[in-house]
């Protein structure tokens, strides 16, 4: 898959078959788009291509203020995608100037002028141009122009994936990683640099890397317990697990992804860890003192083992 990021750089496309969206999670629905997207460049022997906008919309039209969780960062979603056999990404700067051209302008200066395509596949609901007053109706209005086809995304199909984000984000926040998995078609994952902590794990003889997550818009999971597996970099997938909250035994202010490493010992300071989701252990609880988090630890690294044994990376 080639990724673009400059409109005045791109290539000549072969019979474009194009999309639009922001394709947050890459899951089973989205899946399905680019499946049908596929079909049809084969058709009519085209090349994929969809089109993504960074940042996201809602943070340039709407109130900055308002809170963005997303399921993927931009780096992740390039990834995921790249694994769906696309032949080629266009990420376009979305910003103020672009929100506000006309849907006509969009139509004749974007899509027609940047990609000549063959066949644009949109939603029924698809909104674009200033005040989202173009549609896909005006799509089809303007096509004979133009001399693109039109394929409508069905309704039922859009609704299924609007529920299935909404399902991932919920599940991921409920402390549900299975059922997150299950409508992604893959293990939810994050990534981010090991930082120094306070090194309490260490005095209670589990020592653990603190996380940072560098996008505060990547979703986190619920606080509590896991079994998961680390990746340094690009590395061998190695078991651990991994605590994610306040840390209320020890009064802690602030919230904090720590994971201790069942097969390693070493410096990782300033290493990436990508982490992804094996299985929920329990809640974070408020123990009564060290001794008794220690004791609870335990557990927790034998409840991991026991987990991550019946599962396969």
């Amino acid at each position: 898959m080639q990724v673009h990021r400059a409109l005045d750089q791109l290539p000549t496309f072969r019979n474009a078959v194009i999309t639009i969206g922001t394709f947050d999670g890459v899951h089973k629905g989205h899946q399905e788009i680019i499946s049908s997207m596929k079909s049809r460049a084969a058709q009519v022997g085209g090349e994929t291509v969809i089109l993504t906008f960074h940042p996201h919309p809602r943070k340039i039209v709407k109130d900055a203020s308002e809170p963005l969780t997303l399921l993927n960062t931009l780096d992740e979603k390039i990834d995921l995608l790249s694994k769906q056999g696309i032949d080629h990404l266009v990420v376009i700067p979305f910003t103020k100037e672009f929100s506000q051209q006309t849907a006509e302008e969009y139509i004749q200066t974007f899509l027609v002028s940047c990609f000549h395509p063959h066949t644009i596949i949109i939603g029924y609901d698809h909104r674009f141009g200033h005040n989202r007053i173009g549609d896909f109706r005006l799509l089809e209005l303007m096509a004979p122009q133009y001399q693109y086809q039109v394929q409508e995304i069905p309704e039922q199909v859009l609704d299924a994936i609007k529920v299935s984000s909404t399902r991932i984000r919920s599940a991921l926040k409920d402390g549900q990683p299975h059922l997150a998995e299950e409508l992604l078609g893959y293990r939810y994952f994050f990534a981010g640099k090991v930082v120094q902590g306070q090194q309490l794990g260490r005095t209670l003889g589990f020592p653990t890397a603190n996380i940072d997550i560098p996008d505060p818009e990547k979703l986190i999971p619920a606080d509590g317990v896991y079994a998961c597996w680390a990746q340094i970099t690009d590395g061998a997938p190695l078991r651990g697990m991994m605590s994610i909250g306040l840390r209320p035994t020890v009064n802690g202010k602030h919230r904090t992804i720590e994971v201790n490493l069942l097969d390693f010992s070493g410096d990782l300071y300033g290493k990436t860890l990508r982490i992804t989701l094996a299985s929920w252990l329990r809640p974070e609880l408020k123990f009564n003192g060290l001794d008794a988090l220690k004791a609870a630890i335990a557990q927790d690294r034998l409840d991991t083992i026991d987990s991550l044994n019946q599962l396969t990376f």
